[in-house]
C-alpha cells in the first residue's frame, strides 16, 4: 500500500462540514467518492484530514491523506480527481508520502483565519464568504485583549458543549489582527483547536472592540473557564483553515507554500 497526501482548497458554504454525516453532504464524503471514481474501484477510499471544518466554514490549505494499491503519477492524482469534483472543492497537490505520515497526528501547527467585514449594509458579494459586523470596533482594543491568548491556556470559555476533546488545554503560537478597509482579519496559530473554538475568540474580541467589554475580559474569562460567561459562537462563514504544518522529514513545505489560492482579503 502506497500514502498519498493532497493539499485541497474548498467554498464550504453548503457543505455540512468536512467530515461524514448520515443523509448530509459532507466534503470528506465528496472527496472519497471522487478518488474512487478516479480509480475505478467499487470500495470507497478512507480519507484523514489535518482539520475537521465546521459546516459553513472554508478551506485554503486542508490536508489529507490516504492509502491505495493503485500506481499514478502525483499530476494524474490531481488532474483526474478534480475532474470528478464540484468547482468548489479542489486539489492543488499530491505528494507520495511515508506511511508514518498522518495529516492529523503529524501536524504540529494548524493557522485558521477568521475575516470580517465592517459596514451598516450586510456585505452581498461577499455573503456566506466573511463574518459581518455592523459596528465599528476599535481594533487596537482587540489586539490589546488577543495578547492574553499566547502561550499554553485551558480554553474551557472558548469551548463548544460538543467539544469531544480530552483536554481543554491548547497553545497559541501567535495571533495576528489586522484591518484592511473594512476587512478585519484574525489570523492566529496553535499547535489543535477546540470545537467552535476561533469563532468563540472572534465573538468576545468584537464585544471588546464595540467597548462592551473591557480588554480584561479576556484574560478573566481564560481564568474562570467557564463558556457560559463568554460570547455567543459567531458566524462560520468567515472561517478559513489557512495552512498546516509539519516536520521537515515530510518534505511538505514546498507543497504547502506553493498551494496558495488566491485571498482577496489580506
Amino acid at each position: 500500500m502506497k500514502r498519498i497526501a493532497l493539499g485541497l482548497s474548498y467554498n464550504g458554504s453548503f457543505f455540512y462540514g468536512w467530515q461524514s454525516q448520515p443523509h448530509c453532504q459532507s466534503i470528506q464524503d465528496i472527496l472519497e467518492i471522487a478518488i474512487s471514481k478516479f480509480i475505478s474501484v467499487d470500495e470507497k477510499v478512507k480519507t484523514i484530514c489535518a482539520g475537521r471544518t465546521d459546516r459553513g466554514v472554508h478551506a485554503i490549505s486542508q490536508i489529507v491523506h490516504f492509502d491505495t494499491k493503485i500506481e499514478r503519477s502525483m499530476t494524474s492524482w490531481v488532474r483526474g480527481v478534480n475532474a470528478f469534483l464540484p468547482k468548489d472543492i479542489s486539489i492543488h497537490w499530491a505528494k507520495s508520502v511515508t506511511t508514518d505520515f498522518h495529516a492529523r497526528f503529524s501536524a504540529t501547527s494548524r493557522k485558521y483565519t477568521y475575516v470580517l467585514y465592517c459596514g451598516s449594509v450586510r456585505p452581498s458579494i461577499y455573503h456566506d464568504l466573511v463574518g459581518w459586523c455592523m459596528y465599528e470596533l476599535d481594533i487596537d482594543k482587540m489586539i490589546d485583549s488577543s495578547n492574553y491568548l499566547i502561550g499554553l491556556h485551558d480554553f474551557s470559555s472558548f469551548r463548544a458543549s460538543r467539544c469531544q476533546s480530552n483536554t481543554s488545554v491548547r497553545e497559541i503560537y501567535s495571533f495576528d489582527i489586522k484591518k484592511n478597509g473594512s476587512f478585519i482579519i484574525f489570523t492566529i496559530e496553535a499547535n489543535s483547536f477546540l470545537y467552535h473554538m476561533v469563532r468563540n475568540i472572534v465573538g468576545v474580541l468584537i464585544e471588546i472592540g464595540r467597548s462592551i467589554k473591557s480588554i480584561e475580559w479576556m484574560k478573566e474569562l481564560l481564568e474562570i473557564k467557564n463558556r457560559s460567561f463568554a460570547a455567543p459562537t459567531f458566524s462560520p462563514h468567515g472561517l478559513y483553515l489557512f495552512s498546516v504544518k509539519y516536520p521537515d522529514y515530510f518534505n511538505l513545505s514546498s507543497d504547502i507554500s506553493n498551494s496558495s489560492v488566491i485571498f482577496p482579503f489580506l
